[in-house]
């Protein structure tokens, strides 16, 4: 009895974690009303048919659903939404479930396909001075990294897979949120960036949240807002300690020193240097300000100038791409879908590790879609191998 009670909590608490109604439940899975009060209820156990259909609406593996423990990313997202329940809408929480299913898969993906070995990073926090953290944080990462002081264009996305985190793209319907960190109890630190911010805000993105997972070591979750300005008045100190790693790790001082007439900057000049960094003009206003080459007083009059969007190239979408293709890949990526998990879930395919329908449910589709998928990302499928 009491194992049926756990499990109709479970299924309960999910439910309303997505603020999804018993109808739509049914409609989606096909069991009724009555048996999904049931087994909310405690009253009756699911078929272990029912179990993976359930397992299968909510994004999660279905040994959660069968455990006497509270296993997978439920306390975090409990967490999660009890702190900013607000900020996520109906949309935003079943791509957040999604992500956390993602990062699950790729962490089993990363045990079974031949990958590099991963990069054991610590740092250790000295005094209580958040911004000197952060910049110490970035120097010692580059530097674990193989980076030199003056390295700059970083894949930063292979770099923190190189260090064991998770980072997946996804878009999400609140554009306030830029990103966010979860310490999932079972794949480990897993970062989220906003895939509706652009390239450039996406890699800065992706270091600010990396910030968290490595400085911010006692939060469960963290979430990031756009609106979070440059400004450090008011602010929250970790806010400011992830964007001071997040600029010295992709506009390291030492490479702004180094720059010809590295102290004589206009509006243009910086327009020039933020395309060639891959950084928007506002992070590399205010990494000037903080390398002590500009004066607090000219931000405004140097942020002005944006770089062109059409002019920012997203390092998953070749050029080489048809308009077809790049749309398709372009849809495909703001569900998380980047080249590397994708690659990954072939690989297990090819090696047997997994089946065509499991490698379905990795990647987001049902049977149908994952030959449609194959094409767009160059892949092969030998269905009954």
């Amino acid at each position: 009895m009491n194992d049926l009670v756990a499990l109709g909590t479970k299924l309960r608490k999910y439910r309303e974690h997505f603020q999804a109604s018993l109808a739509e439940v049914s409609a989606s899975t096909g069991i009724t009303e009555n048996d999904l009060n049931a087994f909310e209820s405690g009253l009756r156990l699911p078929t272990g048919d029912e179990v993976l259909i359930l397992a299968d609406y909510f994004r999660c593996d279905f040994k959660f659903f069968l455990s006497s423990e509270q296993l997978a990313p439920f306390e975090q997202t409990e967490i999660l939404y009890r702190r900013y329940g607000n900020e996520f809408s109906k949309l935003d929480r079943w791509a957040v479930q999604e992500f956390l299913f993602l990062c699950e898969c790729e962490e089993f993906l990363m045990t079974v396909v031949q990958v590099l070995p991963r990069l054991a990073f610590h740092f250790q926090k000295r005094g209580t001075f958040y911004k000197r953290h952060g910049a110490e944080a970035a120097d010692a990462l580059r530097r674990a990294l193989g980076y030199s002081n003056i390295s700059v264009e970083m894949n930063v996305y292979r770099d923190l897979r190189r260090i064991g985190f998770h980072v997946f793209r996804r878009k999400l319907e609140n554009s306030n949120i830029s990103g966010l960190y979860v310490m999932h109890p079972t794949a480990g630190k897993c970062v989220l960036v906003n895939y509706s911010e652009d390239v450039y805000r996406q890699r800065f993105t992706a270091a600010h949240e990396a910030a968290h997972a490595i400085l911010d070591e006692t939060e469960e979750v963290v979430v990031s807002f756009t609106d979070d300005s440059s400004s450090e008045k008011g602010r929250d100190l970790r806010e400011v300690r992830a964007n001071r790693f997040a600029s010295h790790y992709l506009i390291p001082p030492a490479f702004l020193k180094s720059i010809p007439h590295a102290r004589m900057w206009d509006p243009d000049r910086v327009l020039e240097w933020a395309a060639k960094l891959k950084v928007s003009t506002e992070a590399l206003t205010y990494a000037l300000v903080d390398a002590d080459l500009v004066s607090g007083d000219a931000v405004d009059r140097l942020k002005t100038v944006k770089v062109p969007n059409d002019a920012k190239q997203d390092p998953e979408l070749p050029s080489e791409l048809s308009p077809a293709s790049r749309l398709r890949r372009q849809e495909l990526l703001s569900r998380g879908l980047s080249v590397y998990y994708v690659d990954l879930c072939f690989q297990a395919y090819y090696d047997r590790v997994i089946s065509a329908g499991r490698l379905a449910e990795m990647l987001l589709v049902d049977e149908t879609g994952l030959a449609e998928l194959a094409q767009v990302y160059g892949k092969r499928l030998s269905y009954g191998a």
